[in-house]
C-alpha cells in the first residue's frame, strides 16, 4: 500500500509544532517551580507574624483590652504576602492563624499560580498537537504509528504526557511539569532527528495482529515508569532537602514539592501499575515469539533486556515491602529500573544484533 506523503509531511509539521509549544510550557513551568524559592522567606515571616499576633492576642487578654495591629506589623507584612500569593486584600487585622485558616490560604495560593496554570494549558494544547502527530502518521501509512524506533518514541511520550494531565487531574504535580515538557520536548527532538524515519509500511516481521497487543502495552508500560521515575528524582532531592531542615540556594525551589512520603507514594503506585503492565509485555512478547519463530525464548539481546528491566522493578518492589531498605534507596532502584529501560530501547535496538532489530534506522 503506498505512503500518504501529504499525511506524513503534516505528522512532521505536527511534531514541530508541538515542540514549539513545549518549549513554552517547558520555560513558564520552569519560571514557576524556581519560583518556590521565595516561599521559603516569606514562610519564614508569616510564621513572625502569627507568633506576634498569638502574643498579643494574650497581652490583650490577660489586661482585658483589645489589641489592634498596625499597618507596620509583622502581621501587616504577613497580609501583604497572603494578598500577593491569594490576590485578596488584607486588612491589617489579626486572624486567627488557626490549621483551617493556613489551609485555605495555601489552597488558594496553590490554585492560583498564574504561570502554572499558563504552563499546564499550553502542555494540554501540545499533547493535542503530539496525539495528532502520531495519528496522521498512522494515517498516512494505514497500520499502527509504532512500527520503528521513531514511531514507538513519538507514540510513548504523547502516552507520558497523557499520563502526566490524567494524574494531575486527581494530585496537583505541576512540579513535575519542567521535566515532562522538558522530556517531552527533547524525545520529539530525537525523533526528527536521531531516530527519524520516513513513512514506510512495516517489514514482514511486524505484520502480524500481536503488534496490537504486545506493542501498546509495551509503549503504556515506558509511559508510566517514566512519569513514576521523575517522581522518584524529586523524591530523593526533595528528601535531602527536608534532612538539611532549611532549604537554601536551589533546594528553595522544592518549596512547591509535597513531602517526600507523599511523592514516594504517588511513585509507587504508578510504578507498580507500570510493572504489572510490564509484565504482560514480557509475556505477551514471547507467545508472539513461539508463534513466529516457534520457541517463547531464545535468548536474543531484547528478550534478556526486557526480563532484566523486570528483575530490577520486581527488585524494587520487593525493596519497598521489605524493612531495613530507606525510602532513598528505593527510588534509586526506581531509577535504576527506569535506566534499564532506557537502555533497553536507546541502545540495545541500535547496536545489539538480534531478532529484534527494527528500529529502521
Amino acid at each position: 500500500m503506498d505512503v500518504n506523503v501529504t499525511l506524513a509531511t503534516w505528522s512532521n509539521l505536527l511534531v514541530y509544532s508541538a515542540m514549539a509549544v513545549y518549549a513554552i510550557a517547558f520555560l513558564l513551568y520552569s519560571s514557576d517551580l524556581f519560583a518556590g524559592r521565595t516561599l521559603a522567606s516569606s514562610g519564614k515571616q508569616a510564621a513572625s507574624g502569627r507568633a506576634s499576633a498569638k502574643a498579643a492576642a494574650k497581652a490583650s487578654a490577660k489586661v482585658g483590652t483589645p489589641v489592634r495591629t498596625s499597618r507596620n506589623s509583622a502581621v501587616a507584612v504577613l497580609d501583604r504576602e497572603n494578598d500577593a500569593e491569594t490576590g485578596g486584600t488584607g486588612t491589617g487585622d489579626t486572624g486567627s492563624g488557626g490549621p483551617d485558616e493556613e489551609a485555605t490560604t495555601a489552597s488558594k495560593a496553590a490554585g492560583r499560580r498564574t504561570t502554572a496554570r499558563m504552563a499546564t494549558a499550553l502542555t494540554v494544547l501540545a499533547a493535542g498537537l503530539h496525539v495528532a502527530a502520531v495519528l496522521t502518521r498512522a494515517l498516512s501509512v494505514t497500520r499502527v504509528p509504532w512500527g520503528n524506533m521513531m514511531e514507538y518514541a513519538l507514540t510513548a511520550s504523547a502516552l507520558a504526557v497523557l499520563v502526566y494531565i490524567v494524574v494531575l487531574y486527581f494530585a496537583d504535580i505541576r512540579y513535575l511539569g519542567t521535566f515532562v515538557a522538558g522530556g517531552a520536548l527533547v524525545t520529539l527532538g530525537l525523533c526528527i532527528t536521531v531516530f527519524y524515519t520516513p513513512a514506510a509500511q512495516l517489514v514482514p516481521a511486524l505484520q502480524s495482529y500481536w503488534i496490537w497487543i504486545h506493542v501498546p502495552i509495551a509503549i503504556l508500560s515506558t509511559a508510566l515508569l517514566s512519569v513514576s521515575a521523575i517522581l522518584a528524582v524529586f523524591q530523593i532531592l526533595k528528601a535531602r532537602t527536608e534532612q538539611k531542615g532549611t532549604a537554601t540556594g536551589l533546594g528553595r525551589m522544592f518549596n512547591r514539592v509535597p513531602a517526600s512520603e507523599a511523592v514516594e507514594q504517588l511513585s509507587y503506585r504508578i510504578a507498580a501499575v507500570g510493572f504489572v503492565t510490564w509484565t504482560f509485555t514480557v509475556i505477551a512478547g514471547a507467545i508472539w515469539a513461539e508463534v513466529a519463530w516457534g520457541r517463547p525464548w531464545g535468548w536474543d539481546a531484547k528478550e534478556i533486556w526486557s526480563f532484566v528491566v523486570w528483575v530490577v522493578y520486581a527488585a524494587y518492589l520487593h525493596a519497598r515491602a521489605t524493612r531495613g531498605w530507606s525510602a532513598t534507596q528505593v527510588a534509586v532502584l526506581n531509577i535504576v529500573g527506569f535506566s534499564s529501560l532506557i537502555f533497553n530501547f536507546a541502545i540495545v535496538n541500535v547496536y545489539f544484533d538480534g531478532l529484534h532489530s527494527y528500529s529502521g534506522l
